[in-house]
Formats: C-alpha cells, structure tokens, sequence
C-alpha cells in the first residue's frame, strides 16, 4: 500500500508495483492489556487501513475519528529495523509531521471504545517499504516476540500481513507450494502459527497481497516460465494458514493484466477484474508448471481490495462498477460475459481499501458508497 506507486516490474504483460505509505520506526512506549475481543465479523464487512505512523498528502485521522462504519482497522505499518533481522517496530506519526495526532492513552482508549463496538483493530506489517525476510529461525523469533509485544502494548485484535516488494519469494526447486522450503516462506508459516497458538480462536489473521504473488501463479510460478521468483510467493503461506485465515483481500489494484480461470486476460478498474481475480480465489486454480492445484478458499474468508480514490492507487474503481462485481460475485447477476467458475458467493466477506486517510480526504466516498451495499447484500 502507498500513496502513488514507486515499484514497477514489467513481466510477460503483468506490471508489479509497490502500493505502500511511507513508514517511521522505532519503539513504541504504552504497555496495555492482552489482545482481542470475541465478538464476530459482519457478515460483509468493511476493511480499511489507517495511516497510524506516517504522514502523507491524505492527511492523519485520529482513531477516535475512524466511522463507525469500518468492521476492520489496519494500523499501517509495523516495519523491521533491518529487512532480515524479524524484529518489528510501530511508532506513532510524529507530532511533527502530524500536528493533530493524538496522545498514546487517547489512541488507547480509542482502540478500546472500537472494540466495544464490535470491531477488529490490527497491526498491518509489511508496506512498500517494510520489507521483511525472516531467512533464519532468529528472525523468525524476533518477529513472533516484537509482533506479540505491539499487539499486547495497545491490545490489537490480531494482524495484517502486507508483505511486499522482496519480502517473499521461492528458491530454486521449491515447486510445491503444499510443502514450501524456501526459508523466507517456511519461517513465516511458522511465526503464524506460533503467534495463532500464542492467541488462540480470536486472533483475526488477515493478507493484503498483490495479485503478483497470487493469480499470476496461475500462469507463472516462482519464475517459472517467467524469470522472477516472487510470482505466486503467497500461495504456499495462504495454504498452509487457511483454517487459520480470517480474510484475504488481494490488492486488485497496482497490477497489469492477469490471467483469469477463463484464459483471458483481464485489467484493473472494472467489474471484470474484481469478478475474474476474486473467482480464482474462491474456486481455486492449477499452480503453473507445478502439476498441483491450489483449493479455493470459502468465501466468508474472502474480500477484495481497492483504492478509495484515484489519488490512492492505479485502479480505481466507479462504484457503479465494484457494485456490478459484488452483484455477480454474490448473486450471480451482472457478470457480463464472464461465467463464475466458483459458483456465487452469498458469503463474501466484503471489500477492503486503501486507505480510510484517503477516504476521508474525498469525503468519505467509498464507505459511503460501499457499506450501505454491502449491508443490503443477502
């Protein structure tokens, strides 16, 4: 996630680009109660991330501020002090930079009166620029011990894995994404099920990734075929998390055209491509040049993201045009010349955006456009 992209990689027609903000680290200061409430997700749901550590052009919101609206909260980022070393950090924007930002009590407090509502507060680690390779057990330590600290210090619901950029990708011969064996992969796995077991059945797991490191595995895995050894990356920790995976919401944004379960391609900024990447999700597809099939997940573990705005990505969707994908995808009606593979969905679990900063910068479109939808939908 990002204000504008800055990572670009032109591969056989499929363009990768970094869609983080800006990040600060450093130590954060406030020890707080254990994490988590119990209480369930909507049934579609309203995802959002909030630029709680850095400043941009959208401006900071307070977290007292965020709608009642949004279901999932998204504190961006957490961020490691060196790519390899697992130990990550979250600090506050800075008054500096954020001249309204709140004390850590008040944003405390704030978390707490969210989750008295019912909804989900998580740490988001990864963006653009937190770039997180866990290539040794130490750093996976590292990782399970700081992320357990953030969460504990402001008593988070659970998190977000973002990773982008180098963060994951598959050694030579790693062809099997049921039994990964690049470190980077294998040592994330660990780390999540480590800190899953560490909170247990409440702990809200959810993956931002680009569609880069998931449908174009379809077509190209690990750089086969295609050169770069990140294509398909995610496949492997989704599947080896999914009972454990409370949503995913793959970026649909940021990215080239990809192929679809129909054997063309599709392009970002319409119905099409929401129906298409999100159909691959939910009905599953042959891993390329792996002789394997990856299983679709069930649709309540299932969102898709968006840029709130045209300011907050390429691929900005009219919401005329995402509610024609929910339609199809949900009801099967709107699909276009587009036949679901996976069947309808009447549990989708909803969209999610970057990012609630740039939607309240555009006056709040996408929640006002989308949350009435989606609470509408059967």
């Amino acid at each position: 996630m990002k204000k504008i992209p800055v990572l670009a990689v032109a591969l056989a027609g499929l363009l990768l680009a970094g869609v983080a903000s800006p990040v600060r680290t450093g130590p954060a200061a406030l020890a707080s109660d254990a994490a988590g409430t119990g209480a369930a997700l909507p049934e579609h749901a309203l995802i959002g991330y909030l630029h709680a550590s850095f400043a941009n052009g959208s401006g900071y919101v307070r977290m007292a501020d965020v709608p009642d609206a949004w279901d999932i909260i998204d504190l961006a980022f957490g961020e490691p002090t060196t790519p390899t070393s697992g130990d990550i950090r979250f600090t506050r924007c800075p008054v500096s930079e954020c001249p309204n930002v709140e004390s850590d009590e008040e944003f405390t407090a704030a978390i707490r009166a969210k989750q008295a509502q019912g909804k989900k507060v998580l740490i988001s680690i990864g963006g653009q620029n937190g770039q997180v390779q866990l290539t040794t057990a130490a750093a996976r330590d590292a990782f399970v011990r700081s992320v357990s600290e953030i969460i504990d210090r402001y008593g988070l619901d659970g998190l977000d894995i973002d990773f982008e950029g180098h963060s994951l990708y598959l050694d030579a011969g790693d062809t099997d994404f049921r039994n990964p064996t690049t470190p980077v992969i294998v040592n994330l796995i660990s780390a999540l099920k480590s800190l899953k077991d560490r909170y247990g059945d409440d702990f809200v797991l959810t993956m931002a990734p680009e569609t880069f490191f998931v449908q174009v595995g379809h077509q190209f895995y690990g750089g086969a075929g295609a050169g770069d050894n990140r294509t398909g990356a995610y496949l492997p920790v989704i599947h080896a998390m999914r009972d454990d995976l409370t949503v995913l919401h793959v970026q649909d944004y940021n990215s080239g055209p990809v192929m679809g379960l129909d054997g063309q391609y599709h392009t970002m900024g319409g119905a099409d491509f929401h129906i298409a990447m999100t159909d691959m999700v939910k009905a599953g597809f042959t891993v390329a040049g792996t002789g394997h099939t990856f299983p679709g997940l069930r649709p309540d573990q299932i969102g898709f993201g968006l840029p709130a705005a045209v300011s907050a990505g390429n691929g900005h969707t009219p919401p005329a045009q995402v509610h024609q994908a929910l339609n199809c995808l949900v009801k099967g009606q709107e699909c276009g010349s587009y036949t679901l593979r996976g069947g309808t969905s009447p549990d989708l679990r909803g969209l999610m955006t970057w990012s609630i900063n740039w939607d309240h910068y555009y006056d709040w479109e996408f929640m006002n456009s989308h949350e009435p939808f989606l609470n509408a939908l059967p």
